[in-house]
């Protein structure tokens, strides 16, 4: 009869574990400009590559091939869309359907600071997307270009 009460104790300090990590999770938001989750630390990089597994591959996974579950994420490898580096850069400043604005101007904060890219880093992991996993865009949009493209935006 002693072994119930001790496995009681045991749930709720487990119980108070899931709440205590639910609540760090909560006061430390993650960020698109951050490293992660529990580390508030900005993002200073401009490298495409970095931008895309810190920001994208969350959702769009780390082949670019997108997912389909809790929502729909679309591939962006081998993608016919990314012929325009102007449908990018607005997709990322204004976001689309469920995708978060990463624009200063557009992003919106839930429960903590809202998730921004600069027109450098947008400009980067453009580039980068464009340039990789099946993809072969030539072409480079510029921060200058992001940032002319996100002040034509009433």
């Amino acid at each position: 009869m002693n072994e119930q009460p001790r496995h009681a104790n045991l749930l709720c300090i487990a119980f108070g574990a899931c709440l205590l990590m639910s609540a760090m999770l909560i006061e430390a938001p993650a960020l698109a400009n951050t490293a992660g989750i529990l580390d508030t630390t900005p993002l200073a990089t401009v490298d495409g590559r970095q931008i895309y597994e810190h920001v994208c591959r969350g959702c769009h996974m780390p082949d670019a091939g997108g997912a389909v579950g809790a929502g729909r994420y679309p591939a962006l490898a081998k993608d016919p869309t990314l012929v325009s580096r102007q449908f990018m850069a607005l997709t990322i400043l204004m976001g689309r359907r469920n995708m978060p604005a990463f624009g200063a101007r557009h992003a919106i904060a839930f429960g903590g600071p809202p998730a921004v890219l600069s027109e450098a880093q947008i400009a980067s992991v453009i580039n980068y997307v464009r340039s990789h996993f099946g993809n072969h865009y030539k072409d480079q949009i510029t921060a200058a270009e992001v940032g002319a493209l996100d002040r034509s935006i009433p």
